[in-house]
């Protein structure tokens, strides 16, 4: 059956990071299909040397600059290893002539400029980083009419959306539901929040990620920013898309029909599941390593409505998706300047949503007519976000 699938040549933005581990566990299961042939990382050049040998890549960017000029003299890469640096190289990397697909796992903002020049180039663009659409979903989706370039959501619950519409008319969806863990946090007392600590936030039940989105998890804003992500790439109005505490993440949406028909796709908790499915679609194949759910024994499901008082940043989302404009650009800046703060032990836990809801409170909401317009109210609320720390402590 292998040979008469088209090998599909992938360009990996993110490398070395948790969704990198994750890409490359399906590479490897699945070297017939899949070739690496370009590999991206900020700064950690020696562990991108050695996924370079491992999978024989030629192409390699860093977007930090001395980590760059350290790589080029360190000996760890092949003699004809061609080297990209900063964001234009991130962009050199994402119109390889040689890629079919560009997996867009990078932190941040650093991944919007070469996410739109793959899709200007055409090629699939297979998404796991969220704040790109949190912050331009408009511009990027208007590219992507624009070329006929396909998005592939990487994200389990969008990818479990994705699976759930296919064959279904969008007309026909009244409502979607993303599920969420509830983080490390999630039976805590109310009134213990105020005392976690980086290492209690970091302590996720269920996923292993990097620490900035399990601190998210924590705070629900990942599931905030998912909606949002969610209202782009499927079209959908604000009060279309929902959260629901699943403590299990097994069930990774729900998708409600006009009809009152809901369907759900269910895997286990790795993001080995997703990554395979937007790499290889619309084929499948078996999973790399994992075990599929076990039917033979029993489990239960469990559902529960989000608590508000436990979750603000999750209305605060919610809040910014049905606003527009600027303000989900906003609210991503601003938790991404207070996370960071919580997680280098500067401010409490729950300064993070006091920062975010201030932000928002103090930032003038338009409607961009640039994506320059977009990154300059990211520019400004960051500031603002970093302004806002010490009285939220």
């Amino acid at each position: 059956m292998a040979d008469s699938l088209p090998r599909r040549r992938v360009v990996l933005l993110g490398a070395t990071g948790s969704i990198g581990d994750s890409t490359l566990r399906v590479l490897r299961a699945h070297r017939d299909r899949l070739e690496l042939v370009g590999i991206a990382a900020h700064g950690r050049h020696a562990e991108l040397a050695a996924i370079a040998r491992e999978f024989s890549v030629k192409h390699v960017a860093l977007f930090d600059e001395a980590a760059l000029a350290a790589a080029r003299v360190s000996g760890d890469f092949a003699s004809d290893t061609i080297y990209y640096g900063g964001a234009s190289g991130l962009s050199e990397l994402a119109v390889l002539p040689d890629a079919d697909v560009v997996l867009v796992a990078v932190v941040g903002t650093a991944g919007l400029q070469p996410a739109l020049a793959a899709i200007r180039a055409r090629k699939t663009l297979a998404l796991a980083s969220k704040e790109l659409l949190v912050m331009a979903g408009k511009f990027v989706m208007a590219e992507a009419r624009a070329s006929g370039s396909q998005l592939l959501p990487v994200d389990s619950e969008h990818n479990a959306v994705f699976q759930c519409l296919q064959g279904h008319r969008a007309e026909d969806v009244r409502r979607i539901v993303l599920t969420a863990s509830g983080g490390a946090l999630r039976d805590w007392p109310l009134e213990r929040l105020a005392q976690a600590t980086r290492a209690d936030a970091l302590r996720h039940p269920n996923w292993a990620m990097g620490p900035k989105i399990t601190v998210d998890s924590a705070t629900l804003a990942n599931k905030g920013l998912e909606l949002i992500e969610a209202q782009w790439l499927f079209g959908l109005r604000a009060e279309q898309c929902q959260a629901v505490l699943h403590a299990q993440s097994i069930v990774h949406c729900l998708v409600e029909f006009c009809d009152g028909s809901l369907l759900t796709q269910l895997c286990p908790p790795s993001m080995t599941f997703p990554l395979q499915h937007a790499l290889l679609f619309p084929d499948r194949a078996p999973q790399p390593s994992e075990a599929a759910l076990d039917l033979t024994r029993r489990f239960a499901f469990d559902f529960q409505p989000v608590d508000a008082a436990r979750y603000p940043l999750l209305g605060l989302a919610q809040a910014a998706m049905a606003a527009g404009g600027v303000a989900p650009a906003v609210f991503n800046a601003a938790n991404e300047v207070a996370v960071a703060a919580f997680l280098a032990e500067q401010v409490p836990f729950l300064a993070i949503s006091r920062v975010v809801e201030q932000t928002l409170a103090e930032m003038n909401n338009f409607e961009p007519a640039t994506l320059n317009d977009v990154l300059q109210a990211d520019a400004t609320a960051r500031r603002l976000a970093q302004a806002l720390l010490p009285s939220a402590s």
